[in-house]
């Protein structure tokens, strides 16, 4: 309902880019600009100052920034408080995931909310712990649910459950047979581990840091961003690797992995994290609660 030229304007100066707000929106660069500078007419100023491919707020922007941010709160206060009335759950809501979590937890979660609330839009962005962290601390997302412990106390963070790590080998590894094995014993066989950023590389070399094992003992062959190809890479005999145990129910039916228990044992929280602003709309109470009782189902 807002002035489209305001929240484009808004986008840009969260992300001080065109070209990312462009992506954003799902608009062309162009029409980014275009918008912009019909807000900037409306003004008779500039909004941006632009130097060296590098654009800042003029003092002039900040007032608008500001402003846009309380226009767009009473807009979302006066929906909800009106579907509050009606008994409308409805609205678009921008979920953040990290990677395990988005291919291995939510398609359940979400498909069965989208069937109990089918006007409620949810579009998921997926990327590490660290990335969704910061898409929340900039008010990019939502929510975000997330696979390592969150540092920043201005966040709200709600622990949903605890995951398990284990450490993988294929079939004919010499390691398969065992039932336990330490985090000292990983570091004599090649490891695949996954990029920076990723709350399961974070909790496994904290784990190690804590057991006196120094992480530049890990014989790391290769560094992988996808969990499939990580257990592919496994299952040829590559490497072993360390993933959550809710990732690989597959291949442990199909027998092309075994998983090992580690020690001392390897656990981290799925979380949600979100801003602690004191309001939000209906939708997003409504999957906070759907959430929690679909980890309380599945601890």
């Amino acid at each position: 309902m807002a002035d489209r030229r305001l929240q484009v304007f808004h986008t840009v100066a969260r992300l001080l880019s065109f070209t990312k707000a462009a992506d954003e929106l799902h608009m062309t660069q162009p029409a980014v600009t275009f918008q912009v500078r019909q807000l900037e007419e409306q003004f008779n100023t500039r909004l941006f100052d632009r130097t060296h491919n590098r654009i800042s707020l003029t003092e002039a922007g900040h007032r608008v920034f500001e402003s846009a941010g309380q226009i767009f709160q009473l807009y979302a206060e006066m929906d909800n408080s009106v579907r509050e009335l009606t008994g409308d759950i409805s609205g678009v809501l921008i979920l953040g995931a990290s990677t395990t979590i988005a291919e291995y937890m939510l398609p359940v979660l979400l498909g069965d909310f989208k069937e109990k609330f089918p006007d409620v839009v949810i579009r998921l962005k997926v990327a590490n712990t660290d990335g969704i962290v910061s898409q929340v601390e900039n008010n990019m997302i939502d929510l975000g649910v997330v696979e390592a412990p969150v540092s920043n106390k201005n966040l709200v963070v709600e622990k949903c459950r605890m995951d398990e790590l284990v450490l993988i080998v294929p079939p004919n590894h010499k390691l398969a047979q065992q039932n336990v094995v330490s985090l000292e014993e990983i570091t004599r066989y090649p490891f695949i581990c996954r990029e920076e950023g990723s709350g399961t590389r974070e909790v496994m070399i904290e784990s190690m840091h804590a057991a006196g094992i120094n992480n530049a003992d890990l014989s790391v062959s290769m560094e992988l961003g996808s969990l499939e190809a990580i257990k592919g890479a496994v299952e040829a005999g590559m490497g072993v690797s360390v993933l959550s145990s809710a990732t690989i129910e597959k291949e442990l039916k199909l027998g092309s992995l075994v998983a090992i228990k580690l020690d001392p044992p390897l656990t981290r929280p799925f979380s949600f994290v979100h801003q602690k602003q004191k309001f939000r709309v209906r939708a997003m109470d409504e999957l906070l609660n759907f959430a929690r009782n679909y980890c309380n189902n599945h601890q």
